[in-house]
């Protein structure tokens, strides 16, 4: 065994292999810390704590570079974390009342998105009000998930509607980014959209109707070796952000493709089988390397160039808020009390995967420039820092959550 490891070490190179240790011990470490400060009653979701430690190890401070296998597994993980958002979708539960109010505070939010972005351009401190909005309206339901699962919430009222708007949040600024935010013709793009579309449908119909077969199999593997469901499943993700790929479609949506077909695949008592095992696999290995990397990958060092760039993360802080927080206090009236609907709204103002997407997009197209873009991440990321912790705090003081599902 040692002569196996000696040999991989050598033909891969120490170089390409230390950062990816230690990638992964830092995934490790703010895992530790988010329970130790959770324990002390602090809520600090473990995905702000990875990129801060990416940023301090990153290129700008103590100098760790991102190599080629750090930015594979990076992208892995990205993969993943949208494989859950889609996973977490249940279209029997948030269909009707739920998704309508969701894709209308959706809309609501793109128009007071990019009025805003507008204003900002006009006043010279973006480029692009397209793809500035674009970055304001969106919801991290997959970084939301885990704080909204340990605390109860998913299960109530609140978070029934909070999965639809995080999942209209999630889903139609990926379809921006893959339709509009592309260098490539609109049109085009539409027709490689509706092909994955059309491949993706029919994977999920092949998948639903073979998993009466298929179902018992993978449960009677789940505690075996085998485990066919975890390779199975992370076989779907990998093949459809390669299909996604390969038509030059964000890979963002194959993730999230995936995720839908494995939530249609299983039902309710299968899913409790086999989600633990998948949340083990995605969050204990892959996802920390993607907001680690994304730490390192970083420009804050442009934050501090002026006094107008620092400026930039409060106002951006301050959108997100205004931008996804409106709807939820003018739609949800006759659905939800008045602090469940300020909880929805830090909720859905939660910002970060899309986002650090979005703005690398449009950095590298030369719509953005890095001040712009390292500001949205940092708000983004003290975003995920304290929204989440103000909505589950307004809920506590309210009193105890809703025991019922919507």
């Amino acid at each position: 065994m040692s002569t196996l490891i000696a040999t991989t070490v050598q033909s891969v190179g120490v170089h390409e292999l230390v950062p990816v240790v230690a990638v992964a011990a830092l995934g490790a470490a703010a895992g530790t810390l988010a329970v130790l400060a959770a324990n002390r009653g602090l809520l600090i979701p473990a995905v702000a704590i990875e990129l801060i430690l990416g940023v301090i190890v990153g290129p700008q401070v103590l100098g760790l570079e991102v190599t080629t296998l750090t930015e594979f597994f990076k992208t892995v993980g990205l993969g993943l974390l949208f494989f859950f958002a889609g996973y977490e979708i249940d279209f029997k539960r948030i269909r009707g009342g739920p998704l309508n109010r969701a894709g209308g505070g959706w809309v609501i939010s793109l128009a007071i998105a990019y009025s805003a972005a507008a204003l900002l351009a006009i006043a010279g401190v973006v480029i692009s009000p397209l793809y500035t909005g674009s970055a304001l309206a969106t919801t991290a339901i997959g970084t939301l998930i885990p704080i909204l699962s340990d605390s109860g919430e998913l299960k109530t009222r609140l978070g029934t509607n909070l999965l639809a708007a995080g999942a209209v949040g999630e889903f139609g600024p990926i379809l921006l980014l893959t339709l509009l935010l592309t260098t490539a013709s609109p049109l085009s793009e539409a027709m490689l959209m509706a092909l994955f579309i059309a491949v993706a449908v029919a994977v999920a119909m092949l998948a639903v109707r073979s998993s009466q077969q298929s179902v018992p199999l993978l449960q009677r593997s789940a505690e075996l070796s085998s485990q066919i469901a975890v390779r199975w499943f992370f076989v779907l993700v990998l093949a459809l952000v390669l299909l996604a790929a390969k038509l030059h479609l964000d890979l963002l949506i194959g993730g999230f493709a995936a995720g839908m077909i494995a939530r249609q695949m299983l039902g309710k008592a299968e899913s409790a089988v086999f989600e633990s095992k998948l949340t083990a696999v995605a969050f204990g290995v892959f996802v920390p390397f993607f907001f680690v990397v994304s730490g390192q990958e970083l420009d804050v060092a442009s934050l501090f160039v002026s006094a107008s760039a620092m400026l930039k993360v409060p106002l951006f802080f301050l959108l997100f808020l205004v931008v996804r927080g409106t709807p939820a206090l003018l739609l949800y009236k006759k659905e939800l009390p008045h602090s469940d609907r300020v909880a929805l709204a830090f909720f859905s103002a939660t910002q970060l995967p899309l986002v650090l997407a979005i703005t690398t997009v449009a950095h590298q197209a030369g719509h953005m420039r890095s001040t712009t873009a390292a500001a949205l991440v940092s708000a983004a990321l003290l975003s995920t820092l304290f929204y989440p912790l103000a909505g589950l705090m307004i809920k506590r003081r309210d009193g105890s959550a809703e025991a019922a599902t919507a």
